[in-house]
């Protein structure tokens, strides 16, 4: 008689503790930003990254606008944002974010971008584009751009510099040791060049991490040494999420007090701000980070 192996069981998922509960999207806020999101035909990290805060920022008349389509060209195995190859370059679409930022009134405006890969600059010009365009419409408007890494070319970081937004950000994602496994086509040390030629640049500096991906509170703080020396001056960290099953799985919830303990550690080292919660993103309360 032949025997048959049982199937294998998939592991089970981690309970999400009562920590991370969030509010469902409701209010009329919510439902205006809504309307001119669907409207100007536009993509946010919001809605493509899955964010948990949607239905806050949402409903306070923010939200964090992604340029240059919404098809990435990598795939980082935490990111909910599709992967592919984009089809067209919106040359438009600088213009339709500028004109929903002013209808929005927001005095704070966050814009972040997928991979653009196969393009030579990266995108850089749509970028200056984008800025240009909402700094003629919104004068009043402070900006934050967290960008990619441009594959590591400098005349497209430059090209950032050059129309300088008053933050701008590069997220290093996770510690040097998850990288293959994370950002499989990044490199940690492509990453900390992009926050010190942004520095060199007279920029205010940004980055952030995950936590929960299995690396170790010694891990996160040698990053935190890594961005200091590099000159980053503002860093975000947060609860990684899985979006799909698709994605990594959670290795471990990270207790706020962790969390606490990472914002106080990173203030020690120097950073202006540090923004440290399980809910917390890129661009989470981004307009404190302007001061």
């Amino acid at each position: 008689m032949e025997l048959t192996a049982p199937p294998l069981e998939r592991p089970l998922r981690l309970k999400k503790p009562d920590w991370l509960r969030v509010k469902l999207p409701t209010g009329e806020s919510y439902r205006h930003v809504r309307g001119l999101v669907d409207h100007y035909k536009l993509h946010t990290i919001c809605e493509s990254g899955n964010c948990p805060n949607m239905g806050e920022c949402w409903g306070a008349g923010t939200a964090t606008f992604m340029i240059l389509g919404n098809i990435c060209t990598r795939s980082c195995g935490f990111c909910a944002v599709h992967t592919g190859m984009p089809t067209e370059l919106d040359l438009d679409e600088p213009y339709r974010v500028a004109e929903a930022i002013k209808l929005m009134g927001v005095k704070h405006a966050v814009i972040t971008s997928v991979n653009r890969d196969e393009l030579k600059d990266g995108g850089a010009a749509i970028w200056a584009l984008t800025v240009n365009a909402v700094r003629t419409l919104n004068p009043a408007t402070t900006l934050e751009t967290l960008i990619p890494d441009f594959k590591g070319n400098m005349d497209s970081v430059d090209a950032i510099i050059a129309v300088a937004p008053e933050v701008v950000s590069h997220n290093m994602e996770t510690i040097p040791r998850l990288y293959r496994r994370v950002r499989p086509q990044a490199k940690y040390e492509r990453s900390l060049s992009v926050i010190k030629r942004l520095k060199h640049g007279g920029i205010r500096t940004k980055s952030g991490i995950m936590a929960g991906l299995g690396e170790t509170q010694e891990e996160v703080f040698k990053v935190m040494d890594d961005l200091r020396e590099a000159g980053c001056d503002v860093l975000t960290i947060g609860q990684y999420l899985q979006p799909t099953r698709n994605h990594l799985e959670v290795i471990e919830w990270i207790h706020p007090d962790i969390f606490k303990n990472y914002e106080l550690n990173g203030l020690s080292r120097g950073f202006k701000y540090v923004e440290s919660g399980p809910l917390v993103r890129s661009s989470y309360h981004a307009e404190k980070h302007v001061k």
